[in-house]
């Protein structure tokens, strides 16, 4: 094959320095170019972004403030914005220069391109350096001046426990609205959450009319106001105050009201609090959902709470055959817990019943129950002794002594395993959030039980009662998060407050490993109910936020 040589490349000397380039518009070599003609003029190399320390968000001109971590793809678009004359030239890459996170300093590596001369195309790599300037943003300003809120959401339910509001705690912890409140404070009869922004209570008051029934009512305060202007400054108000009617309490309905509500019996007893509350009559199981816009149109109280609730022991329990979702009507025979506890040694002889001087009394009780699906003979149950009651309502005096039992029973009771004070494979997260505390969560206990004094002893209680509630009602655990305590104890409501743990100063509740001595020593020897409810592992989250480098508290 023969060869062909290729066209003859030209060459001509550079105008300035001689050196042979091949033919361009200039007749210049690209250095020659590049100290002609400097495509970067009018971009400055030094230039300044403004860091909010308290809240960690830079300034994206010209007053939005974003959050955006170190050599993000945020930060470098926030870097750009800063920059003068980019838009005379054509940018083709840019990507940051590692610095010292101490250093204060930002550097930026820029490729751009620009037509210098005709069809000529001059391309430059060049840094930039950027001053990080500390300062605060609006919302740290008025927070650091006082100042914090404009709008206020104050939550009150008027009850003598704090349980509605540590399940609420869950509840937004879950769906994260504690996200815009700048602060939580706990008063006597509830919790007041602060915000910068109007739209950020209204949607709490809308979240919270979404979860637990309330009524809910605003008002303004005129701060200032141009009148050349013709602008105003508000701070608003809004009340919301939550049913006082709680899960497992025993209610009396109005009998007028009764009758609207498809004639269901007036003495019933609560098994479920949403958006509305279930009210259930544990003789016909007849069941009847009352919103919040039907209560209020005529409120009515609870007879009794939980801290009335009696120990019974079942005796027998005979099913009825009336069989309604979960719940199974049943016949059962009960007894006062402890009515039959035999006294003395066991010998040869008979257990000894000591009738006369026991001060529990040893009769035996018929009534008619909604758990005959759980209960067996031995079991304990919980529920109110209403012959020996004495309520203050005028409605409840006002029922036939025949439409009034004896008894009646709530839920089932584990006395047994709950004297072994095991510990749980669980825990829960709180809101620490207080007035003047920065950030989304501070360093505090939960925002449920930070007054102390007299009441601590009774949070404590109540909050026990709450994680008895999540073991025993798979329902109610599935509406909030668990998370897996692996090295973290928990504790029980006897053994103290709560202690502050895991990063960003969320709470976690605590129980003590060291078992409670037993005063008696048949109480170790007894055998632990198998129908304990248990809390499997697949319902539990992991904590995310403790895997991270550093501890909060070394910090």
């Amino acid at each position: 094959m023969e060869f062909v040589p290729g066209p003859a490349v030209h060459r001509v000397l550079c105008a300035d320095c001689g050196t042979p380039i091949v033919p361009n518009s200039a007749n210049l070599c690209v250095a020659c170019l590049r100290n002609t003609v400097d495509i970067t003029e009018g971009i400055p190399k030094q230039s300044s972004v403004s860091f909010c320390r308290n809240c960690e968000r830079f300034l994206s001109p010209p007053q939005t403030w974003t959050l955006a971590r170190p050599e993000s793809q945020e930060l470098l678009a926030i870097c750009l914005k800063r920059l003068k004359g980019l838009n005379k030239v054509r940018l083709t890459e840019a990507h940051f220069i590692w610095t010292e996170p101490h250093s204060k300093r930002l550097r930026v590596s820029l490729t751009i391109q620009k037509e210098v001369l005709t069809s000529t195309i001059l391309e430059q790599i060049f840094e930039i350096e950027y001053l990080v300037q500390h300062g605060q943003c609006p919302d740290c300003t008025k927070l650091a001046a006082k100042n914090t809120w404009k709008a206020l959401v104050q939550v009150r339910q008027k009850v003598s426990h704090k349980r509605t509001f540590l399940y609420l705690e869950q509840l937004i912890l879950k769906h994260g609205t504690q996200k815009d409140t700048i602060s939580v404070k706990e008063v006597r009869d509830g919790l007041d959450f602060f915000y910068s922004q109007r739209s950020h209570a209204i949607k709490m008051v809308e979240f919270l009319a979404g979860v637990v029934p309330v009524r809910s009512k605003g008002s303004e305060q005129l701060l200032s106001k141009d009148t050349h202007s013709g602008t105003a400054n508000y701070k608003f108000t809004y009340s919301v105050e939550i049913v006082p009617i709680c899960k497992d309490d025993l209610v009396c309905i109005p009998p007028k009201q009764a009758r609207q509500l498809s004639n269901i019996s007036p003495l019933t007893i609560c098994t479920r609090v949403g958006n509305s509350f279930q009210l259930l009559d544990p003789v016909t199981l007849q069941t009847c959902e009352i919103s919040a816009q039907v209560y209020w149109r005529a409120p009515f109280v609870s007879l009794a709470t939980v801290t009335d609730l009696v120990e019974f022991t079942i005796l027998d329990v005979e099913p009825s055959g009336t069989v309604r979702g979960k719940w199974v009507s049943a016949d059962a025979q009960v007894a006062m817990s402890g009515a039959f506890k035999s006294h003395g040694s066991h010998s040869d002889q008979d257990v000894i019943m000591d009738h006369e001087n026991s001060s529990v009394s040893t009769q035996i009780f018929h009534t008619r129950t909604h758990l005959g699906a759980i209960l067996q003979p031995g079991d304990t149950a919980l529920g109110y002794h209403l012959s020996n009651a004495n309520f203050n309502s005028d409605d409840f005096s006002s029922l036939p002594s025949s439409r009034i039992p004896d008894i009646i029973l709530v839920k089932k009771t584990y006395p047994n395993r709950r004297k072994k004070n095991k510990t749980r494979n669980w825990k829960l997260r709180s809101i620490a959030k207080e007035a003047g505390e920065e950030g989304e969560t501070g360093a505090g206990r939960g925002v449920v039980g930070r007054m102390g004094g007299r009441d601590q002893k009774k949070v404590e209680e109540d909050y026990e009662l709450f994680l008895r509630d999540l073991e025993e009602d798979p329902e109610l655990r599935g509406t909030v998060n668990l998370y897996v305590a692996k090295d973290t104890k928990m504790r029980d409501a006897t053994d103290g407050a709560r202690k502050k743990g895991g990063q960003y100063g969320m709470d976690v509740d605590e129980v003590d490993t060291t078992s409670a001595t037993v005063e008696n020593g048949d109480e170790q020897d007894v055998e632990e109910e198998p129908d304990f409810p248990t809390v499997k592992l697949e319902e539990l989250l992991e904590e995310f936020d403790e895997m991270t480098l550093g501890d909060s508290e070394d910090s």
